[in-house]
This record gives C-alpha cells, structure tokens and sequence, in this order.
C-alpha cells in the first residue's frame, strides 16, 4: 500500500465533506444529540457523574447518524459519474477504499471530539472519573468506525443517496440490535436438545451484540477481545466493499463458476474464519485475563493485599464457581467481574485451584450446586419491557484443608475481591477467631420469641459474620467467661439489672466489645429502651396475657453502661438530618440520615481510623446520639458524624403506642428546629482509669445499621444505593479483634461521585425552605397562645369582679372557657390550614428550583458543545467566501453590478 495515495484519497473526501455547511451541520445535530441523551431526567435522578445514559442510547444514536455520513460516500460518486475517474487515479482499489473509509473515520472522530466538550460540563459540576470516561469514548469511537464501514457498503449497492441511507440504516441495526433476540427467546426449563440449541443461539446473539461489547467499555475496562470484536466487523465489511467495488474487473466465464460465486465463496470463508478467530480469541482473553483496567479505583485488578494474603497459603484450595450461563443484564457485569476474577487467581498461586461449572435449571450440575447450599436466587429482570422473576446461580463453594465457606450468591453489591479472599484464607486457616454474641431482647443470633410466641432467625449480618469467624453465643445470666476474641452486643439496653453487671464488667475489663443500642430499633419497635418491656408468654399485640417482662436495667437508660464508657446517651433522643444526597429518595422522612460528607460535613465519616478510612456512605434509621462526658479520663474517638443541617426529636414525637400497639405519628406534624451539632452517632472509646477499668469499645448509636432490611438493601445495590453498613460493621470487629487484613479490600468500590454542584445549590434551597417552615412553626405557635392569652386575660377579668357571686364567677369562667375553646378550635384549624398550605407552596417552590438548576445545567451541557463546531464552520465558510470573492475579477465584478 502506497501511503501517499491513501492520504490524497483521505484529503480530496475530506475538503469535499467540510467544504460546504451540511458537514458542519451534521456535527452540530451529532453534539446536541449526544449530549440531550447524556443529561436527560434519569441522569439527575441518579445523580451520578459518568455516561450511562448516553452509553444506553449511543447505539440508536448511531443508527442514524452513521448512514447519513456514509450514505455519499460511493453514491453520490455513481450518480455524479465520478466513479470511474476516481478509479483512473493512479492508485488500487484497496487504496481508494481505504482513503474513504479513513476520511469517514476522521469526519466521525471529529463530531466525536467536538462532543467532548460535554464532559468540561461534566467536570464543572462534579469530580468524575476521568480513567472510565476517556474509555468509554474509546468504545464509542470503535463502534462508529465498525459501522462505518458497513453503512460504506450499504452505500456502495446503490446509486441513490436516500436509497443509502435506507440501507444503511438496515445493516447497521442487525449488530444493534442482534443481542434483543437472545432475551427475547423463551427459556427452556428441561435440558433438552432444544435447551442446548436455544443456549447456543443466545451466546451467539450475545457475542455479535454491539451494544453488549460497547457495555465492557463503559465500565472503564479495554477488553482486548473486544477490540478483536471491532476490527473483524470492520475488515469483513471492507471486504465486502473491496469485493462490490472491484465488480467492473470480472470477467465472464460460461463454463467455470461464476465469478461472483467465486467471491461469494470468499465471503463466506472469511466470515467463518473471524467468527472461529473471535470464538478463540474471546476465550484465550478470558483465560490470560486479557483485559485493561483503566477505572481509577482499577476495580477490576486483584489488589497488592490479595497477592499478599494469596501468596502466605500453604495448603491446596479449590474454588468451585457455579455459575448461570446466561444472566439478565443487571447481572451481566458482576458474572463477568467474578469470572474474570477467578482466572486471576487461578493463574497467580499454584496453591488454588478454580473449576468452572455452568448450572442450568434441573441439570446435574444444579444437584451439585444446591448439595453445596448453593440455590437458584430468583432476581427481577426486564425483558422486552416486562419485568420477569428469573432463577440465578452465581455461588462459589471454596473449600481447603481446613474448613470450607459457601458464598450462597455473588450479588450486585458484593465485592467480589473481598468475598473469594476472606474464603480462601480462612479455609487455609487451622484455627478461626471467635467473636462471641451477647444474648438480647434483639436475638440476633436467632431462637423463639417469648412475647410473640414464635421462632425467629438468625440475622444475616451473624451469617456474614461466620463466614470469617466462629461465632458463639454467650449469656448474660452469669459472669461473662467466654473466651471471645471480640463481644459484640445488640441492644444492651435490654438487659435486666443482673445482666447488665454481668455485662458492664466484662466491658471494663478491657476486652474488646462493639455495642449497639438504639432509641427506636425499627427492627421491632418494642425494644426501644424508653418503653415497657413487652409482656412474656404472648402478650401480642394487644398486651394482655403474658407475664410482666423483668424490668430494663436503670430504666432502659443504661446508665451503669454509659457511666462505665464515660458517655452521654439519651433513650429517647433520635437524631435527624435534612440532608439527602438521592434525589430518587426526596420523601423519605429526614430521621433516615444519610452518613456522608455530601451532607455537608467533611467529617461525617473520619477518615483517620481504620474502621472508617475509604468508606464513602452509610444509612441509619432513627439513630440515636452519644456526647463524651467531660473529665472522663477517656479517650473518644468519632467515627460517625451526621450533618450540619441537623437536630433531634423525642420518640414521643414520632410514635405513639394504642390499642394496636407502636405506631408512628405523622412525620410531617413533627417540629424540627436545626441545631447544627453535628451529632456523633458511633465512635470508639478507648482508654484506663485504673486496673479494674480499662476499655475498648466501639459504640453505635443504631442496631438497625445492620437489620436484615438493610442488609439486603446493601447486598443488592438496590434502588443503585451503594451503602457501606455492613462494610462499616465488619470493620469494627476486625480492628477490635486486631486483623485488619481485609479491611483495604473493603474499601475498593468505585468512589460515589455525585453531581456536587447541583447538590450543593439543592441543599441551599432546603436550607431557605426549612428556615420558612420554622418561621411558620413560631407564627402558629404564636397565634395559639395569643387566643389562649385571651381566655386567660378574660377569666382574670371575671375572677376580680367582685360584683360577682362565686357560684356566678364560675358559671361565667365555664361559659367563657367554653366560647374560646370554640374560638381556639376553630383559630387552631384556620392555623393549621394555613401551616399546612404554607408548607405545601414552600416544598413546591423547593422542588421548583432543584428542577430550575438541573435545567440549568442541561442547558449549558447541551448548548455549549455545539458551540466549537458552530464557530469553526463559520470560520471556514467565512474563508472560502473570502477566497472566492478574492479570485474573482474586477471585471466580472462591474458586469455583476
């Protein structure tokens, strides 16, 4: 190939392509298109800084803007007759073809440059990725470039421009939308012939799918058989224009075959042989880990401490991955993160051994997997828009020469580094270190339940927990002996006065200990430690026929406890917080507090412990407080903080017990007044004060951090909250327990980078509006008392008229009490009418200018990367203009007049 000839090729397309407006005007529709698909209304809503909308929409995005930059490429040559003195050029065809197609590629990559102005936007408002960004742009520019050349070819069939970009169009959709097929197939439940033909028929759909492959891109991973994937649809596809093209140098042969047969041949054995190359490349790249991860997190890449941990083993490992062969697509990148993980550790110890199975409903492999405890995990999925219930396997059962741990189900927020590491190590381990579980009223470690007379389980959070450990239980009843390697107790509270000493001198003895309590465990608001203790023996509901419950020690106030950690923590102070970094969650009530700097406190979580250090966000439900007492001879140390738009409420002022037991009051009659604390809701104390005091306890004010409600909510990334609670929870044991090994896996998450800007100026406007609705709050109570002031102003009128008889005065002090308990009746609903109307105006105008600064950037992010292109192509046309006039004669210009 002539290098020359393919750039004069390139440069006579490109002057021609750029020389007139519709060049220009196809970069300008291309950036507005783009960037109206990046910032649309789910981009605010799950106020995230990278591409995924775009990402979503690209290929449809493509689907028309590819033909229309091809649709003239040998169309437009034919219907002018500039084929053949095209053709004349001392050049082959090949180098003509390549000329063209680069031209193209370089008028795509230049629409695609200009469009990079929309992440300047980008990076105005937030802090994004810029690793995963720059990559996924790598993808777009890769699936443009294949459909190029195949809307070349569509070009190339006709001589009709229009006709073109029909065809183009059509070509193009069969990559686009070939992977809708494989979801679109029933799935068959017996492994039939028909099963092992409809499986194969997905995973080639799947394999072909553009927008499958441009997903691996988009995640901020370069995929090397990925790009295999691009460049063999682009050589066949040039192939097929090299073959049409050169269509004018057949010679007829009546006796052989046909030439075109003979290219047809052709064809065919090359697109057998790069869908056989694909097939191989595709699974030698799986083996060798063939893939480069570009995120900034580098999510994707064994860390330094599993290569650390992984090479200490001695003893032989075995994971066994069961696996789904075909997973719905919100699944799609944990089931290719978890197996491209586990070719890593099968390549980097000789020590570990890793067996693949694939699982398909009632298959044999199925009845290995559920003999493990590994069972179908029915997850949500949409298909061709209908959300389906469907049956998953992605388990692992790692065993060693030790023990063995069965991960039931790799879910969407499990780390998938952190889960196969813990595993193999503790399996390599001849002994485990035990955490001990103090027996409550919370029964975390499971067991039968005297007041509602019935049998509950174990929490999940103590299932997560043997997965590291040995866990025990252990009982307050008697001197605390155990030999624990950390004690952790769920709302000890709840414990009786015996217990409670039993308890506290464990504590002082300097164990290590992590105790949670909480003021309204919405777990079961019955424990909340400023109530009676439910009745025994089926009380129900309805309180009645149980044995009187012993009573709480100190009250349910804990006192002994609190005294003995030199803290302040009150039963029934339940913190709350106007903060809320998720737009998708704006109704929650403001006691669910979000734990995270975005809430305007840089230390919402410390980052100096290693219990907090690289955690990013944690979710508490009516947390309680804790305050170090002064002169306690202690040492505090926060770990938890809420935000500075913050106060407290009473748990009398958000539940209420009748006749069908705790219900909770309605959260938008609850008065709150900011106080800006920045209360602290967990926090470790350490310290001495004498031989028979020392103490080393981590203290949270909230034991439904980690419910099972929240536990599943974590596990699943569901609603795309990515929590650290349970993070945070196996944190506190590792440091107490002194194994701090897993804890920089834990932190390894993509870092949650949210539209700061746009957050900022929302919570600006919270701010304004709570200011309001406090305002409004002290008017009504001001108006109340100022009817109440009356009737008081009026019964002291009557109580000193001495004119008066006492049995009168009384008669009139009743019948003006009751005209102004009238009057305050009626004043009191006109008060509250008007609050209520108030507040409702105050809210809309809140969400008003959320939405007035979202549209705000929306509008800069699609306006302004136009812009470059619109300047640029008036610049060149003002040029050529000048350049025309220029050339043009003084004499024409007269006769022109």
């Amino acid at each position: 190939m002539r290098t020359h000839a393919i750039f004069a090729v390139l440069k006579r397309n490109l002057m021609s392509y750029f020389s007139g407006v519709l060049g220009y005007l196809f970069i300008v529709v291309f950036v507005i298109a783009a960037a109206s698909s990046a910032f649309n209304a789910q981009f605010f809503t799950n106020n995230l800084a990278n591409l995924d909308q775009l990402t979503a929409a690209f290929p449809y995005l493509l689907l028309f803007i590819i033909p229309a930059i091809t649709m003239t490429s040998w169309a437009e040559e034919k219907r002018l007759g500039t084929d053949e003195l095209l053709f004349t050029l001392p050049a082959t065809d090949f180098e003509i073809l390549l000329g063209k197609f680069l031209s193209l590629v370089v008028v795509y990559g230049v629409a695609l440059a200009f469009s990079l102005t929309q992440l300047i936007v980008l990076g105005y408002y937030a802090d994004p990725d810029w690793g995963l960004l720059l990559t996924t742009y790598f993808g777009y520019w890769l699936a443009g470039s294949t459909l190029i050349s195949l809307g070349m070819f569509a070009s190339v069939l006709t001589s009709s421009v229009t006709v073109a970009f029909v065809l183009g169009a059509a070509i193009c959709a069969v990559p686009i939308f070939i992977g809708h097929l494989a979801t679109s197939r029933p799935t068959m439940e017996n492994p039939t012939f028909g099963d092992t033909v409809t499986d194969l028929f997905n995973s080639f759909c799947i394999e072909l799918s553009l927008g499958e492959r441009l997903n691996e891109f988009a995640i901020g991973v370069v995929p090397f058989s990925g790009i295999v994937y691009f460049f063999s649809l682009i050589i066949f596809s040039l192939y097929l224009n090299a073959v049409f093209i050169g269509r004018r140098h057949w010679a007829s042969d009546q006796q052989g075959l046909p030439v075109g047969g003979h290219f047809a041949i052709r064809i065919v054995c090359l697109l057998v042989a790069l869908l056989a190359g694909n097939a191989v490349v595709t699974t030698a790249s799986e083996a060798l880990g063939l893939r480069f991860d570009m995120t900034g997190e580098k999510l994707y890449t064994l860390s330094d401490t599993t290569h650390e941990l992984v090479s200490k083993i001695e003893n032989k490992v075995t994971i066994q991955a069961f696996i789904s062969p075909d997973v719905p697509r919100d699944y799609v990148g944990q089931q290719t993160r978890l197996k491209g993980l586990l070719r890593q550790y099968d390549r980097m110890s000789g020590q570990i051994e890793v067996r693949f199975v694939e699982v398909t409903p009632f298959s044999e492999a199925a009845e290995e997997a559920e003999h493990f405890g590994i069972v179908p995990t029915p997850v949500q999925s949409e298909i061709d828009g209908r959300f389906q219930r469907v049956d998953v396997f992605m388990g692992a059962v790692i065993s060693g020469a030790y023990d063995e741990v069965v991960v039931p189900f790799f879910d969407i927020g499990t780390s998938v580094e952190y889960e196969l590491t813990r595993s193999v190590r503790t399996v390599s381990q001849e002994e485990r270190l035990t955490v001990g579980m103090l027996r409550t009223d919370a029964k975390v470690n499971g067991g039968f339940d005297m007041s509602s007379m019935r049998s509950s389980p174990e929490w999940r959070i103590q299932r997560e927990l043997k997965k590291q450990y040995k866990v025990v239980e252990v009982s307050p009843d008697s001197k605390i002996e155990d030999k624990v390697d950390v004690l952790i107790a769920a709302m000890p509270s709840s414990l009786t006065d015996p217990q409670m000493a039993n308890f506290v001198n464990y504590v002082k003895s300097g164990k290590p200990v992590l105790a949670l309590d909480d003021p309204l465990p919405l777990v079961d608001p019955r424990m909340s430690p400023s109530q009676q203790k439910p009745p025994q023996g089926g009380g129900g509901m309805f309180g009645g026929g149980g044995q009187p419950a012993e009573p709480r020690a100190d009250n349910g106030n804990a006192g002994p406890l609190v005294d003995a950690l030199g803290i302040s923590w009150q039963n029934d102070a339940i913190v709350w917080d106007q903060t809320n970094p998720h737009p998708t969650f704006v109704d929650l009530p403001q006691d669910y507090v979000f734990i995270t700097p975005l809430n305007g406190n840089p230390e919402a979580i410390s980052t100096k412990s290693d219990v907090t250090s690289g955690l990013q966000e944690l979710l508490m439900l009516y947390s309680g407080r804790i305050r170090p007492r002064e002169n306690s001879g202690l040492n505090f140390e926060p770990l938890l903080r809420i935000g500075l738009r913050s106060g407290s409420s009473k748990w009398s002022d958000l539940m209420g017990s009748s006749f069908f037991g705790i219900q909770p009051k309605d959260p938008s009659r609850v008065r709150r007044v900011l106080t800006g604390e920045a209360d602290v809701v967990a926090a470790h104390i350490t310290g001495e004060k004498g031989e028979k005091h020392k103490i080393n306890v981590i203290y949270v004010a909230d034991v439904d951090i980690v419910s099972d409600a929240l536990f599943n909510v974590v596990q699943s990334d569901m609603h795309g909250l990515k929590l650290d609670n349970v993070k945070f929870i196996l944190n506190c044991v590792d440091v107490l327990a002194g194994d701090t090994s897993y804890v920089d896996l834990r932190k390894r998450r993509p870092q949650h980078r949210t539209l700061k800007e746009v957050q900022r100026k929302a919570d600006l406007f919270r701010q304004i509006s709570q200011d309001e609705r406090e305002k409004a709050e002290k008017e009504a109570e001001e108006a109340l008392k100022k009817v109440t002031g009356e009737l008081d102003k009026e019964i002291e009128k009557i109580d000193s008229d001495e004119t008066l008889t006492l049995i009168e005065k009384r008669q009139r002090m009743e019948i003006a009490a009751q005209r102004k308990q009238r009057e305050l009746d009626v004043e009191k609903a006109n008060i509250d009418r008007d609050k209520a109307e108030k507040l409702e105006q105050l809210k809309a105008r809140e969400q008003r200018q959320i939405k007035q600064t979202e549209n705000e950037f929306r509008f800069w992010a699609v306006i302004f990367p136009p812009v470059p292109s619109i300047l640029l192509g008036m610049l060149v046309l003002g040029l050529r203009l000048t350049a025309e006039q220029k050339d043009i004669e003084e004499v024409r210009r007269l006769s022109r007049q």
